[in-house]
């Protein structure tokens, strides 16, 4: 009885599912892992119903009600130095928050993995412009290039994300390049060029998938960094502007109430750690799960 041998899409595509069927179930079994992934989208669900979760008007205060100790009546998690609503106010930051530690790192990976894509499958000369020019930015330190470039382009929500975004584009590239470099000498793609596929098949059916998954998970893990850059620049002055809540801008504004009401005043920190904390564990469970050599 004669049956037709499955071609070589319907073969990729069954590993692909088999690929990542095992990826799934080993996340599954990594309760670290998942926990955190559900504290994230505890917080992403409650920075996205915000106005149907926040008791008070996060911008409305009282001089009569100043720095009131968590566990106050009517104010489960106290009040801040005007008198607003600390949990509005966390409920409503958690918005800014998120936007100003994933926007500038999305970004960043669209035009960083671009570079690093062209630079690590082209070479030669190309290669040299691309990472000798983004070898440039090395020689600052990440927060002192984002204080430096904020500062150039002036306070305000959008310009501490261009600086952010500009901050991570570096690493991103240097970490996509490296992958790319060492993807395009495997037979798959010397076996694709020799059947005479020009450089852009190349690149986007054999390079992206085998690149964007390690250069993703990377990415992951910059997020935590570029949640606490942003709020440092937002503690700096260089980032969100009163009176919008954004954990970062409400340290700032909370340091001269540190001896009088010391947990209210850590309680936006607080919100920074557990998040950043979380997206580096979720990153490192992301990596350990595709990682099978493991």
């Amino acid at each position: 009885m004669n049956q037709t041998a499955p071609s070589a899409e319907v073969v990729a595509a069954a590993t692909a599912r088999g690929y990542w069927s095992t990826v799934l179930a080993r996340l599954s079994r990594d309760k670290l892992t998942v926990t955190c992934a559900l504290i994230l989208l505890g917080v992403l669900l409650m920075a996205i119903c915000a106005p149907l979760l926040a008791p008070y008007d996060p911008f409305k205060g009282s001089i009569l009600k100043r720095l009131l100790p968590i566990g106050s009546p009517g104010y489960f998690l106290g009040t801040d130095e005007l008198g607003r609503d600390m949990l509005s106010r966390l409920i409503f930051g958690a918005r800014l928050s998120l936007v100003m530690g994933i926007a500038p790192v999305l970004n960043a990976l669209v035009i960083g993995a671009t570079l690093g894509v062209i630079a690590g499958f082209l070479g030669g000369r190309i290669n040299t412009l691309i990472m000798r020019t983004i070898d440039v930015f090395y020689a600052f330190p990440s927060v002192l290039l984002a204080v430096a470039i904020s500062g150039a382009l002036g306070a305000g929500i959008f310009n501490a994300m261009v600086a952010l975004t500009i901050v991570f584009i570096p690493p991103i590239a240097r970490v996509t390049e490296s992958v790319t470099t060492q993807v395009r000498g495997l037979d798959f793609v010397e076996a694709a060029r020799a059947s005479g596929a020009n450089n852009f098949t190349l690149i986007r059916v054999h390079v992206l998938g085998n690149v964007l998954g390690p250069v993703f998970i990377y990415a992951t893990s910059l997020i935590s960094v570029s949640m606490i850059l942003a709020s440092g620049l937002s503690f700096l002055g260089l980032g969100t502007k009163p009176p919008e809540p954004e954990w970062g801008l409400m340290l700032n504004t909370l340091r001269t109430a540190i001896y009088l009401n010391p947990g209210v005043a850590a309680l936006p920190g607080a919100m920074i750690f557990m998040v950043s904390i979380c997206f580096n564990l979720m990153s490192d469970g992301l990596r350990a799960a595709m990682d099978v050599t493991q």
